[in-house]
């Protein structure tokens, strides 16, 4: 999946990855982080999501990286937010109070850019990319990554022959081959959610476990 793919995803309305409400697991499991109500929280590949809303409303400073100007500006103009557009060299940024999306490709992404950084959501973007950009993503992100950031991670497992991706079937096992030399993981849930996704039922899965991750940094 390359940039080419999803620029085209949003310019055709196919966003059926996108989320009508806040995530069930954001809001039960986002505390496990323990982190103070200001601190600074980082989304990759978030779209036009709400649980950046949710984040702000727990008193973080919020930090997106999207690659498309209509899910951001679609994001700001849905939630009502007064924002600012402004360039910056090469870079697009959009702010409103708390909460900066940057429009560039996640690998274009700097240190200097997450500094102070110290949790980060992942819900939908390591489950977007196949076996071999997961791989370059996972490796990006703990380059660019304070060194005391914990993830809230989700991930599919499923039969990758009966459903193509995305979202792409990402197993346990893999989960600690990407993660397993950098932090700590933790299983928080394993739950059956085909029920949940009656698309993917209809696109030939006949089970669908969806798992939630704390990864806690070791290397510091």
């Amino acid at each position: 999946m390359n940039t080419d793919h999803w620029l085209e995803s949003w310019k055709q309305n196919k966003i059926g990855f996108h989320q009508h409400e806040i995530n069930g697991y954001l809001s039960s499991f986002w505390k496990q982080l323990n982190l103070e109500g200001q601190s600074r929280v980082f989304v990759p590949l978030c779209g036009k999501s709400l649980d950046l809303l949710w984040l702000r409303q727990q008193g973080h400073h919020v930090l997106g990286i999207e690659i498309s100007a209509i899910a951001i500006r679609d994001f700001f103009v849905e939630n009502k937010l007064s924002f600012n557009h402004r360039q910056q060299n090469d870079l697009q940024i959009w702010e409103a109070d708390q909460l900066t999306i940057l429009q560039d490709d996640f690998f274009n992404l700097t240190a200097n850019q997450l500094l102070e950084v110290e949790g980060v959501f992942d819900r939908a973007a390591l489950v977007a990319l196949p076996i071999q950009l997961r791989q370059k993503y996972v490796q990006h992100l703990k380059n660019i990554l304070s060194k005391k950031a914990s993830i809230l991670l989700i991930a599919f497992e499923y039969d990758q022959s009966k459903m193509e991706g995305p979202p792409f079937a990402v197993h346990e096992a893999e989960i600690h081959e990407l993660y397993g030399d950098s932090y700590e993981i933790k299983l928080l849930l394993n739950q059956e959610a085909l029920d949940n996704y009656p698309s993917f039922r209809s696109r030939g899965l006949n089970g669908l476990a969806e798992k939630v991750y704390l990864l806690t940094p070791t290397f510091k």
